[in-house]
């Protein structure tokens, strides 16, 4: 079997197109939602006479007591089916599924990557299809299965979670500083400066672990230095080289902020990271939304919110707003019927409602967006007003061979972030790596 790269926590997870996005903003963050959503399923699949147990994997070990109050919703509607839910350690997910799969031990449901990732398993036959789910298409508009769809319009999973990423920061060192959001990328920098000539670390981020420099930093900030989506494509289809000046540029904003970092942050950790921004050392972190709860559980003793990564002068702003689970069926599983009413369970207003408020910062992707009720939640949703919005960069058919342009990316930032290499050295190894194996960088610029 191919080898897999692993990734983060959210990662914890899309052939996205604009109209995913789109779609998404509109119903998640450039309309207040109803008070009363109109259910978009109405399909309630008939539960097995005899009780069933189900086993449901993820990446996700920071969600088990919100998890488990949300399957108990699903157990009230169905209380001969129980559903354990069942966590592994993050960057060993990917590995540990794989195995699970390959010796007939993996879960009923479990977490699938948005795009490659788990398309390769359903490929494989690991995954059921889900073409007859009752609910599926009536919940999802058919760009936001997409991202568990086949190129021949096969679903493979339902859509679970979509996470935003943006800037954290401190609101009471700002306001002494006289402060503001930044609105560009070199005030954004200027910015910096400012807070570190006060003895302030600017930004909370580390390079200790690599994923964080390609997800929080790089994957962050790269969308508004390629024109968002549009750019995206263009290097997907080959219009453009992944070495071009606008790749270039997004690897150079990576190595402006590494003066602005702790001291010895190749020795720090994603948890040092949180800590550092929780204990007010640090004024801002590059993160996503879903370090929402890690924040308000902390009980921080400052105010805060959320900024959008700014755009260079001159250039649109976009947001990376990410569609990163989905819960797909196990094709071995003992009890498919059982594990498929549960599937369709999750395409209903119940389950949209539930995953909504008790996981603030991962937001459901029905067509009808319940109302959330965090503040920091809400927040983060309103960077994609008058923003584009875009999945992750490496994440729809950059995953698929070896090379891995998740790697290759990683690798090139966390080299220009700890000063082991140059932007143009990162960007030319990404668009050799990729050139092994994917067609249109072998012919991009023709």
């Amino acid at each position: 079997m191919t080898a897999r790269i692993t990734s983060s926590a959210h990662t914890p997870l899309f052939t996205a197109t604009a109209l995913l996005l789109t779609g998404i903003l509109a119903v998640s963050c450039g309309s207040v939602p109803t008070e009363n959503p109109t259910p978009t399923s109405t399909v309630q699949p008939t539960e097995e006479a005899s009780p069933v147990s189900l086993v449901m994997g993820s990446w996700r070990p920071d969600d088990v007591e919100q998890m488990n109050r949300i399957l108990d919703r699903f157990h009230d509607a169905y209380p001969s089916i129980t559903i354990q839910f069942e966590s592994t350690n993050p960057p060993d997910y990917d590995a540990a599924l794989e195995a699970q799969l390959e010796s007939g031990s993996a879960p009923d449901l479990f977490y699938a990557r948005s795009y490659a990732t788990s398309r390769l398993l359903y490929e494989e036959g690991y995954i059921a299809a889900l073409d007859d789910l009752p609910g599926l298409e009536a919940s999802f508009a058919p760009d936001m299965l997409s991202a568990w769809t086949t190129d021949d319009g096969m679903p493979y999973a339902v859509p679970f979670i979509a996470t935003s990423h943006g800037v954290y920061y401190n609101q009471e060192v700002f306001e002494s500083l006289g402060l503001s959001p930044p609105e560009t990328w070199e005030e954004l920098l200027t910015t910096a400066r400012a807070i570190k000539d006060e003895g302030i670390v600017p930004f909370a981020n580390t390079s200790g672990d690599p994923w964080t420099v390609a997800e929080l930093v790089f994957m962050n900030l790269a969308p508004s230095f390629i024109e968002g989506r549009e750019g995206r494509m263009a290097y997907l289809n080959g219009e453009r080289c992944f070495d071009d000046p606008a790749m270039t540029a997004a690897f150079e904003a990576v190595g402006e902020l590494a003066p602005f970092l702790p001291q010895n942050h190749d020795l720090l950790t994603y948890a040092d990271s949180r800590q550092l921004f929780a204990q007010g050392q640090a004024a801002m972190f590059l993160s996503g939304s879903w370090d929402i709860a890690f924040f308000d559980a902390s009980a921080l003793d400052f105010a805060w919110s959320v900024f959008a990564i700014p755009a260079p002068e001159g250039k649109d702003g976009h947001v990376t707003f990410h569609p990163d689970a989905g819960v797909a069926l196990n094709a071995a599983s003992a009890h498919p019927e059982a594990a498929r009413t549960f599937l369709s369970w999750m395409t209903t207003q119940d389950c949209a409602a539930a995953l909504a408020n008790e996981l603030p910062g991962f937001f459901p992707m029905h067509q009808d967006t319940p109302p959330i009720e965090n503040e920091h939640a809400r927040t983060f949703l309103s960077l994609n007003q008058g923003r584009g919005t875009d999945a992750r960069l490496a994440w729809e058919k950059l995953r698929a061979g070896t090379p891995d342009g998740y790697v290759l990316m990683q690798e090139g930032a966390v080299d220009v972030i700890q000063g082991d290499g140059t932007a143009e050295e990162a960007a030319h190894a990404l668009q050799e790596g990729l050139a092994e194996w994917y067609a249109p960088a072998q012919t991009c610029g023709e």
